[in-house]
């Protein structure tokens, strides 16, 4: 296990390495910054000087050495528009799109592994073939459009919950602000946790139901059900505990895309994440930010993919992690 993680850390020093030259590039050769950061009334002095300082006067290649040395430090730039480190304005906004995340993941998990389970046992019935429907507007239906009609529905027309913000936060062990532990919070979290929830509750059902189907005409069930066992003990302990292995992986890799996709979903809520920071430093060309941003991001999914391979084996006996492979 530890030569298996020391050899998993090593490529993704160099995934981070290669990551890192696409997105500087790429970030780094679109727009101008001086043209949003300085009045168009300041003389050419002024430019120049604003330039010098942000360090725009040197080439891309010194601009990426630049970067680079600053990454054995942890510093990946300061901000053009806040003037402090890039890297610590992201992790002031991590901790709402990480709760934002994890309820919406929750969500998923909570609704989704029931009706799929439910439509799996149950495939030929109306409930089965309406969870299934259901599914498709799930996959079907735009984050946008859908976050627009909670907000109209159950804000506007209803007034049950808040619209927008993430409203008033606690500080969890006297350090991270977390909006889920104050009832005012939970009414802020609700719309935008399940907005974001949508897609990963009809990947779930479907994910699901195909591992109850397919579970369903294995021998140990049929097995259990000659020994006379419960319908619900088959069910849950050879059913469900087998199809776990798929959907756990399922679950780790979508947290990831979760947190890289939240963008839209804190753009329509107003909600203060790193998505609707990286939509606010686009606009601004606050280059930093937004390389410090899909840095962060390629991080976490290296680390979330090495925890899924992790459990994975925990989970299933047969599989073994070495430095030689599974």
């Amino acid at each position: 296990m530890l030569a298996y993680i020391v050899r998993r850390t090593g490529q993704s020093v160099f995934v981070l390495f290669f990551m890192s030259l696409i997105v500087f590039a790429g970030v780094y050769a679109i727009g101008n910054p001086i043209d949003t950061l300085i009045s168009p009334l300041a003389d050419q002095l002024d430019r120049e000087r604003a330039i010098a300082a942000l360090g725009l006067d040197k080439s891309l290649p010194q601009q990426y050495l630049v970067f680079l040395s600053g990454i054995r430090h942890a510093n990946l730039g300061n901000s053009f528009v806040y003037g402090t480190p890039a890297l610590q304005i992201i992790l002031q906004r991590m901790p709402a799109t990480l709760e934002l995340a994890s309820v919406a993941l929750l969500i998923a998990v909570v609704i989704g592994i029931p009706l799929g389970l439910w439509a799996g046992l149950k495939p030929n019935g109306f409930a089965g073939r309406s969870i299934m429907a259901g599914s498709i507007l799930g996959f079907s239906l735009p984050t946008f459009w859908i976050g627009l009609m909670l907000i109209m529905v159950f804000s506007v027309m209803l007034g049950w919950l808040p619209s927008s913000g993430r409203g008033p936060t606690v500080a969890l062990f006297g350090l991270v602000p977390v909006s889920f532990l104050s009832l005012e919070g939970w009414k802020h979290l609700l719309l935008p946790a399940f907005n974001l929830a949508l897609f990963n509750i009809a990947l779930l059902i479907r994910l699901t139901r195909s591992g109850a189907r397919e579970a369903l005409l294995q021998d140990y069930v049929k097995f259990a059900r000659a020994k006379g066992l419960r319908n619900t003990r088959v069910i849950g302990v050879h059913v469900l505990r087998n199809i776990l292995i798929p959907i756990v992986t399922v679950i780790g890799l979508e947290f990831g895309s979760v947190v890289a996709f939240a963008i839209v979903t804190e753009t329509v809520f107003a909600w203060p994440g790193m998505g609707k920071l990286l939509i606010d430093s686009i606009n601004q060309l606050d280059r930093p930010v937004i390389v410090a941003y899909l840095m962060v991001i390629v991080t976490l999914f290296i680390v979330i993919n090495l925890v899924v391979d992790i459990l994975y084996s925990a989970l299933d006996p047969r599989v073994r992690l070495s430095g030689g492979g599974k």
